[in-house]
């Protein structure tokens, strides 16, 4: 094993949830304000997942004020506290993106029994 492997694993987070494209997660993340330290959190739906051992991606779709945001996290970062995912949809796409061109109830996702 090389060092840089020997260094991605130890590195890795071990406590991940299984994240499948259409889930809802919640990402509890610290955020670092002049020299105090607070916790965000946010809520949203993956629409893609990009993997490349400790550079795994997610990127995360919410609404705000009737404005689509979304978010790349690292999964693996350390500043990310928790990922829960709190419901399963069921798709039949590895990428989500037609999702931007919808609104409202056009965005619903059927969920996975």
């Amino acid at each position: 094993m090389t060092i840089i492997k020997k260094i991605e694993e130890k590195l890795k987070k071990k406590d991940l949830p299984i994240i499948n494209i259409g889930d809802t997660i919640k990402i509890k993340l610290t955020i670092q304000e002049a020299n105090k330290e607070r916790v965000q959190i946010s809520e949203g739906v993956v629409i893609s997942k990009h993997k490349s051992n400790l550079n795994t991606t997610i990127t995360v779709r919410k609404i705000v004020q009737n404005i689509g945001v979304e978010r790349i996290y690292l999964i693996h970062s350390p500043s990310i506290l928790n990922i829960e995912v709190i419901r399963q949809a069921k798709v039949r796409r590895s990428k989500l993106y037609f999702l931007r061109q919808r609104s409202g109830k056009a965005t619903k996702l059927k969920r996975k029994l």
